[in-house]
């Protein structure tokens, strides 16, 4: 029995479009009943539950007559339209089954990168679950566009972990495990644990698992789980038809232990729930000060910047010698406002343009190196 998962009292449950709609699109409903009685066993059994569902665009499918899934985003985004109502519809009449109630809560990728949307996605997560409901998350597929889409929901479902503290995610797919190659050939092994990258070592993920209706495959699931490891969550990694197995604790699926320690919450959020809306080149002892004695980044160490943002986005840190990004902050000043400023030390700006100038460029505290930046 595996302790990590039977120990676990909140539960983040993510389910890929695969393992609910037919290949045709439109909702298998004995697969979205099988996983409703399963969720339904975990909640009335005292544990808290937070599905994370895709599903809604090929849902909408059928209803539409659409063969496949649009290419378009306009399409998409009506196809999820119609979906959404019917995925949510369909989990609100099996969990009434059980006595729960369920809340639907769509997100973006602002709803959890900007800080005051961030507050507001965990104040109603968390009283869905006080009140002892099921919140059911999804990509607010119907506005959400290419600028602020997750991409795939298992990075979503990562990042809904950390946000609500889980013990526990569980990634359920139409592949049963992670392989050490294809699973569809005989010389490839389960992996029935990764408590490291060196035990990705050598492993072949490629698209494996990747259907028709959905927008994963095996690669996103396994970085979803190096996501929520990091944060300390242990993630398992199996077929929707072992879920009941899975969340009992039997060896089924891969499991991925976690990290012994936990990142600082709003770091994890810079890190990974972010997108860069430009760069600021820094010169070689801008680097180091930034990465090897964890300093603030001043405007005299900045030799360029690129991209359009606003003060308070996220920018990436690059070295301007390698063009290798090493860290992410949060920006204090705007875009059309930094060229000025470059080159010239603080005390320097103060005394010319104010003291509103002598201050960093991004604070130390707004600051994450990036992964594999160590020196």
């Amino acid at each position: 029995m595996r302790e990590l998962v039977t120990g676990a009292r909140r539960i983040v449950v993510k389910v890929g479009s695969s393992s609910l709609t037919t290949t045709s699109g439109g909702i298998d409903e004995q697969r979205v009943d099988t996983l409703v009685d399963v969720l339904g066993k975990l909640a009335t059994g005292g544990r808290e539950v937070v599905l994370v569902s895709s599903g809604a665009i090929a849902a909408g499918l059928a209803p539409l007559r659409l063969p496949r899934r649009p290419r378009d985003l306009a399409t998409q985004q009506a196809a999820a339209s119609v979906g959404q109502g019917l995925l949510i519809g369909r989990y609100a009449a099996g969990l009434a089954r059980h006595g729960i109630t369920v809340g639907q809560v769509l997100l973006t990728v602002d709803d959890v990168t900007r800080r005051a949307h961030y507050r507001n996605a965990y104040r109603t997560l968390r009283k869905l679950l006080d009140l002892g409901a099921l919140p059911i998350v999804n990509e607010n597929d119907t506005v959400a566009t290419e600028e602020i889409r997750f991409g795939d929901n298992d990075r979503l479902a990562s990042l809904v972990a950390a946000l609500v503290d889980a013990d526990l995610l569980v990634l359920l797919s139409d592949v049963d495990a992670l392989y050490t190659g294809n699973p569809a050939s005989p010389s490839a092994r389960r992996v029935a644990t990764v408590r490291n990258g060196s035990d990705l070592s050598g492993i072949s993920v490629g698209s494996a698992g990747k259907s028709g209706v959905g927008t994963g495959g095996m690669v996103t699931k396994v970085e979803a789980a190096r996501i929520a490891t990091g944060f300390g969550i242990p993630v398992v990694l199996t077929a929707a038809p072992l879920a009941a197995s899975a969340l009992d604790g039997d060896e089924v699926g891969t499991l991925f232990t976690p990290a012994a320690r936990r990142p600082a919450a709003r770091l994890f959020w810079l890190a990974h729930a972010t997108s860069p809306r430009g760069r600021l080149h820094l010169d070689p002892g801008a680097v180091s000060a930034v990465v090897d004695r964890r300093k603030s980044l001043l405007p005299a160490g900045i030799t360029a910047v690129d991209g359009s943002f606003a003060a308070g986005d996220p920018v990436d840190l690059v070295d301007a010698g390698s063009g290798t990004p090493v860290a992410r902050g949060l920006v204090n000043y705007d875009a059309v406002e930094l060229p000025t400023l470059l080159g010239r030390s603080t005390p320097e700006l103060a005394a010319t343009l104010g003291p509103g100038y002598e201050r960093e460029v991004v604070h130390r505290d707004d600051l994450v190196l990036l992964r594999g930046v160590r020196r």
